[in-house]
């Protein structure tokens, strides 16, 4: 944990991530930006919740998958005890769930892990100065979100989550991970995390056998003409 004294005016930031190779890198970035100081770093939710209160740093960059507390919970406590910190999401996930959760939870802004140093640098200036950032992908994600028609009802397997059956309703119409990818503008690893999900939660061990499930209840039907 770094807390070096910082000039008046100079944004103060607390890294965490769990990963020390994007710790340290990012760290190294932010420290040769003028105007951005890095106030510390932490591996760990509460770790991150701790060196907020210690640090009182005007902007938090959070990863949301950390070892023993989520960057979620992280965020909504740091958010609670601090107001005027903001906190600006850095992570891998890009899916409606991780997006909605975090805002919800008080973050002003969401990029993914592979934005490029001058974005995170805005991102980092634009969330200290009050704003809301979001990164093109998560954009997409926002206006897809206001865009798309609503999902099964939740009286369908009600376990899954509203992107979940989202997926379910395309798997049971014949679609591929790829074809859902393009559909829902998800990249081909969320898609494959949902698919995961559902086929827990559903106890299936394929694609067949969920099919099978889905449609029994109704998905994947084709809409009648009127």
């Amino acid at each position: 944990m770094l807390d070096e004294p910082a000039e008046e005016g100079t944004v103060r930031v607390l890294v965490v991530d769990d990963h020390p190779l994007f710790r340290f890198g990012l760290c190294a970035v932010l420290a040769t930006v003028p105007g951005i100081a890095v106030a510390g770093e932490a591996s760990t939710g509460r770790a991150a919740i701790a060196a907020a209160a210690a640090l009182k740093p005007d902007v938090v960059v959070m990863d949301l998958h950390l070892p023993d507390l989520s960057g979620v919970e992280a965020t909504r406590q740091i958010v609670r005890d601090r107001p005027h910190t903001g906190v600006l999401v850095l992570t891998m996930f890009d899916d409606d769930e991780s997006v909605f959760t975090a805002m919800r939870a008080g973050a002003r802004g969401y990029l993914l892990k592979g934005a490029g140093q001058d974005e995170i640098v805005r991102a980092v200036r634009g969330v200290a100065g009050g704003e809301a950032i979001f990164g093109p992908a998560v954009a997409v994600r926002v206006l897809g979100f206001f865009n798309h028609p609503p999902a099964a009802p939740a009286a369908v397997f009600p376990d899954l989550t509203g992107r979940e059956r989202e997926v379910l309703e395309l798997i049971a119409r014949g679609h591929s991970n790829s074809d859902i990818a393009r559909s829902l503008v998800l990249s081909p690893k969320t898609v494959r995390n949902h698919v995961s999900n559902i086929f827990a939660k559903l106890h299936v061990a394929d694609r067949a056998q969920a099919i099978v499930r889905a449609r029994e209840a109704g998905l994947g039907e084709s809409p009648r003409g009127g």
